[in-house]
């Protein structure tokens, strides 16, 4: 549950606080307005969804057997000091829930971590953040369980991955390479094969599936006859009754063909690369809602997941076992990872304070130079 400061308002100017709260009675009516579009017409969406064939019940597919599931998120964090820039990201696998007599061995560690102070360059926390992707899509592919949740859509790592490389190759022709560039570089093999493993998922024995907690998507939208105000995920929320979800359908396509630029010239990295982007192009997106208490899931699954009934009937029992209770908004393994990563960027200060005693230590001459050099501005950091 979020934390809500006990005084949000003190340090805000009185005339400004004035304002704000005058405005509640006109964002309130609006936002109703919004709400209640959805309730006139649930009846008339749900109907529709019905005659496309789309809105099942998990009973239909039958009741697996529990499945063991994990969950994998990642963080990042920039410090912006006045030498340096202290950079790291981390990345942690989280299992869910086990069934009764479950016994399996997974190799630690169940973690990745990254940390390096950088030279000051703008937009360091772009190739940090796909550093951090690479780490979760190992961790994702070492994992032994049945079911693994990736933190967001499976399309996320190709996307911020295409802006690292460029901003990497960027600062190389710049004359201005970076240690965090070329430790991309190095792993970028590995990423490709791990995230072709995931967007395939080929083993029949195993399922990865992105969640993402926030999404624009209307691939269901998209297919009503009247236009809503809202995405999926928000419209499905409200239209769905517990235990039901909609049959796969392909993601949503773009009018631009997906990118992902190679850091250096390589004919197996662009076999891969290829490979990545067919499986992208194959992905299917699916919506679930196991109890009244839980959101629509939106489901994010390769095309092997989405044809095979079996498969779906596995998926659907994992996420109804690992949503337990109405104070968890999600899969309970990826609930854990996220609150864990989450304190990544509040450590990272105190390691750097470590380091700042490392170096006095180390320093001879004036040590108000060495606070001044480690002298912080801001922390940037995210997921």
């Amino acid at each position: 549950m979020e934390r809500v400061e006990q005084n949000p308002f003190a340090e805000l100017p009185e005339a400004l606080v004035e304002e704000m709260l005058s405005k509640n009675k006109a964002v309130g009516d609006k936002v109703y307005e919004y709400f209640n579009e959805i309730k006139k017409n649930r009846s008339k969406i749900r109907e529709e969804l019905q005659k496309l064939n789309i809105l099942k019940n998990d009973a239909e597919v039958g009741y697996a057997k529990i499945p063991t599931t994990c969950g994998v998120d990642g963080a990042y964090a920039v410090e912006r000091l006045l030498g340096i820039d202290f950079v790291g990201c981390a990345a942690v696998a989280v299992e869910g829930l086990t069934p009764p007599f479950e016994k399996r061995h997974w190799e630690k560690p169940y973690h990745g971590l990254f940390i390096s102070p950088e030279k000051h360059i703008p937009e360091i926390g772009i190739i940090i953040r796909a550093l951090m992707m690479q780490m979760e899509l190992e961790l994702a592919v070492r994992a032994p369980h049945d079911i693994v949740f990736l933190d967001g859509s499976l399309t996320t790592p190709l996307v911020h991955m295409n802006q690292a490389v460029n901003k990497v190759l960027q600062l190389e022709s710049e004359g201005n390479p970076t240690d965090i560039g070329n430790k991309l570089k190095e792993k970028f093999e590995q990423f490709l094969k791990d995230y072709k493993t995931i967007l395939e998922s080929s083993r029949t024995d195993k399922l990865w599936v992105g969640i993402p907690k926030y999404t624009t998507r209307r691939e269901l939208g998209n297919l009503l006859s009247s236009p809503y105000h809202h995405d999926d995920k928000a419209m499905l929320t409200m239209i769905l009754s517990p235990g039901e979800f909609t049959s796969p359908i392909p993601l949503e396509r773009f009018n631009q063909p997906w990118h992902l630029a190679l850091p250096f010239e390589d004919r197996k990295l662009e076999r891969l690369r290829d490979e990545v982007i067919s499986a992208i192009n194959r992905i299917h997106v699916m919506y679930y809602k196991p109890h009244k208490w839980t959101p629509a899931f939106r489901i994010e699954i390769a095309s092997s997941i989405a044809t095979n009934s079996s498969r779906i009937a596995i998926l659907l029992q994992g996420l109804k076992y690992q949503s337990f209770t109405p104070e968890i908004m999600e899969p309970y393994p990826l609930y854990m990872a996220d609150r864990m990563v989450k304190h990544f960027g509040r450590a990272l200060p105190i390691l750097r304070q470590i380091v700042t005693n490392r170096m006095v230590e180390l320093h001879q001459d004036d040590m108000g130079d060495i606070f001044f050099y480690m002298h912080e501005y801001r922390t940037e950091s995210g997921s």
